[in-house]
């Protein structure tokens, strides 16, 4: 039976790429061709924007409440092989995000 393949898409500041990656690693993220390459990922910087609202209950690590803040970001990409990995490394990236609530998105992948 073959395995499902996820990607976990997720964007942090600079500051958190290395710990972020090294953290899904080590839960098993991105290995291709049945481990022959390993800490596989893509990165891009780019810029993100958002307003933290202090009447929600924000907390945020960077910006002001009430303030449009815009920061320097990286999206970055990891395969996860199997439902199980794809679930580690986003328990991985939470624990090792600086974000009070990282952004990030799991795609199931297909194989054609």
């Amino acid at each position: 039976m073959r395995m499902d393949n996820y990607k976990l898409v997720y964007f942090v500041p600079p500051s958190h790429l290395q710990a972020t990656k090294h953290a899904i690693h080590e839960a098993g993220g991105g290995v291709y061709a049945d481990g022959k390459y390993i800490q596989c990922a893509f990165e891009i910087q780019g810029s993100g924007q958002f307003i933290p609202v202090a009447e929600a209950g924000a907390n945020p690590h960077t910006g002001t409440p009430g303030k449009l803040e815009k920061t320097d970001e990286f999206r970055v990409e990891i395969k996860c092989s199997g439902r199980d990995v794809a679930k580690k490394a986003v328990v991985a990236l939470k624990h090792s995000h600086p974000y009070e609530v990282p952004a990030y998105e799991v795609y199931k992948m297909e194989d054609f």
